[in-house]
């Protein structure tokens, strides 16, 4: 049997030779530190604030939201509400939320007085209608702003549900290379044919036109206007030109006349200003 003392016997010793201020053994038993020293035990004076957690059971979004919850889960009918059951039952979680958050309860406290007017109109003797007309419950309006709010809220509910991008589900993004061969456009009828006028137009401006040289004599046309004017007194001075020749014989016409009347062949003359021009053979005496 082995007498040899173990490390448990030696640790009161050691610590009681260690010096005052020297740092201790690190216990493997501590779970903890705080500013470098160990905790050995969780400490007493532990303080967790009342509200650090709280547990919502049923969140409304306000007070219609709650009357429509407390109708539907005790199966009240919704056009024959018992106003005194809900009306309790409302007010108790009032109550809940008004020891929570006041300004929350505000809204909440505006129904419950709601509440409490149609429930007193409803104790009152009922009074009595005219002829033919009907009594109206005071608890109408409630029914329709609670049947409205039910068909928003079933409506935002099937919105909801429908598949959202980037919520449940992701646009595809797939890159496609393009083909090496490229598909030229179709061509219509009528582009054509524009493209055809186009042509035209652009070949009407750049037309040539051909000047060819014709040979015409001035002393054969000098022949001619005398002949013209043989045996005649005067000649008006357009009669001498033939228009179906064309530019080149008038204007070679033209030089002739005016060749003869230089040699003094021929005379030009005109009675006034602004009267016709005549033409006859020049007058040699005898």
């Amino acid at each position: 049997m082995n007498d040899a003392p173990t490390l448990d016997d030696k640790l009161p010793e050691a610590l009681a030779d260690r010096p005052s201020g020297a740092p201790g053994p690190v216990d493997p038993v501590a779970f903890a530190r705080l500013y470098g020293e160990p905790l050995f035990a969780l400490p007493t004076d532990l303080y967790i604030p009342p509200d650090a957690l709280e547990v919502f059971l049923d969140a409304f979004e306000g007070p219609l939201d709650l009357l429509l919850y407390l109708i539907r889960r005790q199966n009240f009918n919704i056009l024959d509400i018992p106003m005194a059951e809900l009306t309790r039952q409302y007010l108790g979680y009032v109550e809940q939320v008004r020891a929570r958050n006041l300004e929350l309860a505000s809204e909440y406290l505006l129904m419950a007085a709601m509440l409490i007017e149609i429930k007193s109109r409803m104790l009152l003797p009922q009074r009595q209608a005219a002829a033919g007309e009907e009594v109206e419950d005071p608890r109408a309006e409630l029914v329709r702003r609670l049947l409205e709010y039910e068909q928003i809220k079933i409506a935002s509910r099937q919105l909801a549900e429908v598949p959202q991008l980037g919520r449940d589900f992701l646009a595809a993004c797939v890159h496609v290379e393009q083909a090496q061969d490229l598909r030229l456009p179709d061509v219509s009828p009528a582009e054509l044919q524009q493209a055809w006028r186009d042509i035209l137009r652009r070949a009407k401006l750049v037309q040539h036109h051909r000047i060819s040289r014709e040979a015409l004599s001035v002393r054969e046309h000098m022949s001619l206007v005398l002949r013209r004017l043989q045996g005649r007194r005067f000649v008006e001075f357009a009669e001498l030109f033939e228009l179906d020749q064309g530019i080149p014989v008038l204007v070679v016409t033209f030089i002739a006349m005016l060749e003869l009347a230089k040699e003094t062949l021929i005379e030009i003359t005109q009675a006034e200003a602004f009267a016709p021009i005549y033409v006859r053979l020049a007058y040699t005496p005898a």
